[in-house]
């Protein structure tokens, strides 16, 4: 499926995994539109072809209204990427207690509900454009994450989203195979985003040893090539493609 003179989504668009998709979707000629609460967006550089809209992916008007801002363009939507989400720390039973629900419930809210509320509303949206001559109308690209199957100690909340996120994967394909909609999931693994800001150097180089090949941290943009590479990759549908140099996680 052809990018240029498309309109393409981005949930999370302001930073890191987002941001890079955003730039990389623009640079190839499609009309941008980054999604991202207010105050990312405020840090967020000016770039060509991409339109920030603030929203909370776990609202549904806020993102109906968003999807509508995208759709009512003179390019049709084809293309949604999915990476807004959220990584705490927590253990199950901990020294100050039992986990805590709220977070618990925050956790599988933004990146699980986040992910199908906007799976949901954009394809909707989608469905309703002209198929190109071979019968296709559209891609989602979720992100979920190696630790869906290598979640380490203090990931339950977070392991536990990604799942469902994988999951989601495939019965999504087979839903909206009827509407010409590929559904894909990327999961990442340790990718040098602002999640890691906060990590020392030795500990960042302590993870980069830890993957086989090659020996370095994820960047965004090569999780903005892969996303390309599945939009432009027509027979691709249903799947969970790990992105992580081999890399399996020890429990902590």
């Amino acid at each position: 499926m052809q990018i240029s003179e498309t309109a393409a989504i981005v949930t999370g668009g302001a930073s890191g995994l987002g941001a890079a998709t955003a730039r990389a979707l623009a640079g190839r000629g499609a009309k941008v539109f980054a999604l991202d609460l207010p105050d990312a967006i405020a840090k967020a550089p000016e770039v060509d072809g991409v339109t920030y809209v603030a929203a909370d992916v776990t609202d549904a008007e806020q993102v109906q209204a968003a999807v509508g801002q995208a759709a009512g363009g003179e390019h049709p939507l084809r293309i949604v990427v999915n990476c807004a989400g959220i990584g705490p720390s927590a253990r199950i039973a901990g020294r100050k207690g039992p986990h805590d629900l709220e977070l618990f419930r925050k956790v599988l809210e933004i990146n699980l509900l986040g992910t199908f509320n906007v799976l949901r509303l954009a394809a909707e949206a989608i469905g309703k454009t002209e198929a190109d001559e071979h019968g296709q109308r559209g891609v989602v690209i979720n992100t979920a994450s190696v630790a869906a199957q290598d979640g380490q100690i203090g990931q339950a909340a977070y392991a536990a989203s990604k799942g469902g996120v994988a999951s989601l994967t495939l019965p999504a394909a087979r839903d909206l195979s009827s509407s010409g909609i590929r559904v894909m999931t990327i999961a990442p693994g340790i990718v040098d985003t602002p999640m890691l800001a906060t990590v020392g150097e030795e500990i960042r180089q302590n993870l980069a040893d830890g993957v086989p090949f090659p020996k370095r941290l994820g960047t965004p943009d090569d999780y903005a090539r892969l996303a390309l590479d599945i939009v432009e990759h027509d027979y691709l549908n249903g799947e969970v493609i790990r992105m992580d140099g081999a890399l399996r996680m020890a429990p902590r």
